[in-house]
């Protein structure tokens, strides 16, 4: 998979989450994917004072990234 298309379906991944997000007031970008493995998000609006953002960044957000493209190793949450 080249650079281009993990970023491409790090996007699809993220469309299928954002809805859930945005229903909460909230949201979500892509900031970086560094070396193909690491991605970068940043949560927002009111995602970023939620309490149980860490276990939807891990359980929700890492976990559909993963399905979509297998080799990202882990998601960091920016802020």
């Amino acid at each position: 998979m080249t650079s281009e298309e993990i970023r491409n379906n790090v996007e699809k991944a993220l469309d299928e989450i954002r809805p859930f997000l945005q229903s909460d007031g909230g949201d979500i970008s892509l900031v970086s994917i560094d070396n193909d493995n690491s991605v970068k998000v940043k949560l927002e609006g009111n995602c970023i004072g939620c309490s149980v953002n860490q276990m939807t960044l891990k359980s929700g957000v890492e976990m559909t990234i993963k399905k979509y493209v297998p080799q990202i190793e882990e998601v960091v949450n920016i802020s």
